[in-house]
């Protein structure tokens, strides 16, 4: 286990990593006083656990009254008596919000949109993660202030200089991430500024699992070896795969090698099935009817699929009552029996893609992968462990699990990444650039095939709208640096270019030298428009071949990846050079500069 360096700031800080899971949620934290090695904590006592004291995580669930306000969540929506309180007081539950939030091109035959627990009338998924974030934030306060000493001072002398890191599923983008610092903002954790905005921090599942592993020892000999490994985080809703390999011991440096994947094969899909399978099975039994097959349902995920680990053994699910009995569907007093083979079926799917993704995430590692870490909450399954760990040795690679407490690792490993960013190059998952227009070429077959779009600038030039100039290429390792190309902007008129915007857009398809928009729309997608205030500019008139004025302002459009976040700004020169901050706004057309 690599130690922990001291804090080199100057002031106390709190940095709070929060992980919604889709299942299960948990927070760590670490107070940083200068030239104090931080200390990682985990929240371990939430309401309506304190009886549990220790337990690090609390459901992802919600009771929400019938005008829009939040009952209860977490531990406290879960407790014995609450369908019944529900049932009394109308109350609608709400759960897997998260799943709410992804990506559409996550929507997949396995699990789609439409088929998602519904979220609250008038509810949005910010609303819900707001009201959940507000909720764990309040858990966290509560924590400190009774746990360390002095804890109402320590938390007074923080409370405006927290630092947040929200974990999301690899698969998750720049529009997720927007949308969860907006859910943060609705849920007054941060101020609506940008200072605000820049005191929350993003990480993938898959990175601050890393962190955990480094930090938990689980990866000591693996990092003394200079090996490769593979992180397998297998959630509720997802599991997120990535590679890395360990460059240097001492400093430790990490450089991601294999874009990260990200499927949606968690737990919940465990569930989904042997829902199904349960109302094809009591589809003709008396007790083939909602409230029964719930109680079922409720049973199996708490007791039957958490210790199911051979298909050799049957599996029970206890409901209703001693009188409960069909031995058509092997119902015998109040148990419902599944062979071993049934309950594997439920299984099966998600061990098989979660093994043909790392099979075709080690083919596309830049250097060999040995070793594969099994973390998160779905990781505890005592099936999915053997199951992977036999198919995975077929394939040449060991599989490692830490002995406890898999489902804290994105949490802590947040605040660890909070703290030392291990990874120093990441794969770039797809290509970014930005929509352009470039001059018409006659000669060129492609630019006569559009010759019917050709406009005219300011300056006499003929161009061609739709071109697609590439920053950030697919596939190819980033490091913490700045990745820009330059473009021009004219007007008429010098205030039209008081302003600069442009679109970051991303290219998901197979082209490696994508060009034109018009021949593969679908796959190019904005992600955010980037502003700058260029009005203190000085703009000389130019005169066109025509003989009309014209202004032009010349700028760099700038991307850093470095981070788990995409960040993009516009840079110009203004006699020193100058930059904007990252804006969502709309823009006009604009055109590469040569």
């Amino acid at each position: 286990m690599t130690s922990l360096q001291k804090y080199q700031g100057d002031v106390r800080k709190l940095v709070i990593a929060i992980d919604v899971g889709t299942t299960y949620s948990g927070v760590a934290y670490a107070v940083l006083d200068p030239g104090v090695v931080p200390n990682i904590q985990g929240v371990k006592r939430f309401p309506g656990q304190e009886n549990m004291a220790g337990d690090s995580k609390i459901p992802s669930i919600l009771y929400y009254r019938r005008d829009g306000t939040m009952h209860s969540a977490g531990a406290e929506a879960a407790q014995p008596g609450m369908e019944l309180e529900a049932e009394d007081e109308d109350l609608q539950l709400v759960s897997w919000f998260k799943l709410h939030l992804r990506p559409e091109r996550l929507d997949s035959g396995e699990i789609k949109r439409s088929e998602l627990p519904p979220l609250p009338e008038g509810k949005t998924v910010l609303d819900v993660f707001a009201d959940f974030l507000r909720y764990l934030f309040a858990c966290t306060k509560r924590y400190i202030c009774q746990t360390h000493a002095s804890g109402e001072s320590l938390w007074s002398s923080v409370q405006d200089r927290i630092e947040f890191v929200l974990s999301h599923p690899n698969g998750w983008e720049g529009l997720q991430q927007g949308k969860m610092r907006q859910a943060a903002v609705m849920a007054g954790l941060i101020p609506d500024t940008l200072e605000g905005h820049e005191r929350i921090h993003f990480v993938t599942e898959g990175e601050a699992s890393l962190h955990y592993c480094i930090r938990s020892g689980l990866a000591t000999d693996v990092i003394a070896d200079g090996q490769n490994v593979m992180i397998v985080d297998a959630g509720g809703g997802t599991v997120d795969i990535s590679s890395y390999s360990f460059i240097s011991a001492s400093p430790l440096s990490v450089e991601e090698i294999a874009s990260a994947d990200c499927i949606m094969q968690g737990s919940t899909r465990v569930n989904a099935r042997a829902e199904n399978f349960l109302h094809e099975r009591l589809k003709d039994s008396a007790y083939g009817n909602e409230e029964d097959i719930k109680a079922m349902m409720d049973y199996f995920d708490k007791s039957t699929k958490p210790i199911f680990k051979d298909k050799k053994e049957p599996a029970y699910i206890k409901f209703g009552s001693m009188k409960c009995n069909d031995p058509k569907v092997n119902i015998r007093r109040g148990q419902l029996m599944l062979t071993g083979t049934d309950m594997e079926s439920f299984f099966m799917p998600s061990l098989e893609s979660i093994v043909a993704t790392v099979q075709s995430q080690r083919q596309a590692a830049s250097s060999p992968v040995s070793t594969v870490f099994l973390v998160g909450g779905f990781a505890a399954s005592p099936w999915l462990y053997v199951n992977l760990q036999r198919d995975l040795d077929t394939l040449g690679l060991s599989l490692c699990r830490p002995d406890t407490h898999t489902n804290k690792a994105v949490a802590e490993g947040g605040v660890s990444f909070y703290l030392e960013h291990f990874v120093s190059a990441r794969i770039i998952k797809m290509t970014y650039g930005t929509i352009v227009g470039t001059e018409f070429n006659r000669m060129d077959p492609e630019h006569v095939l559009r010759m019917h779009k050709r406009v005219v600038r300011p300056s006499g030039r003929t161009m061609l709208p739709d071109y697609f100039s590439a920053i950030l290429t697919k596939a190819s390792p980033f490091r913490n640096e700045e990745k820009s190309d330059s473009y021009v902007k004219e007007a008429r008129e010098a205030k039209t270019l008081d302003t600069m915007s442009a679109e970051i857009i991303s290219y998901r398809g197979a082209r490696r030298d994508p060009r034109w928009v018009d021949l593969e729309p679908e796959c190019f997608t904005t992600l955010c428009t980037v502003f700058a205030d260029t009005s203190k500019v000085t703009k000389a008139p130019r005169i066109a071949s025509n003989g009309s004025r014209h202004y032009v302002q010349v700028f760099d459009i700038v991307l850093m990846c470095g981070l788990t976040e995409l960040q993009a700004q516009i840079r110009w020169n203004e006699n020193v050079t100058a930059r904007g901050p990252a804006k969502i706004v709309y823009d006009d057309n604009i055109e590469r500069f040569h």
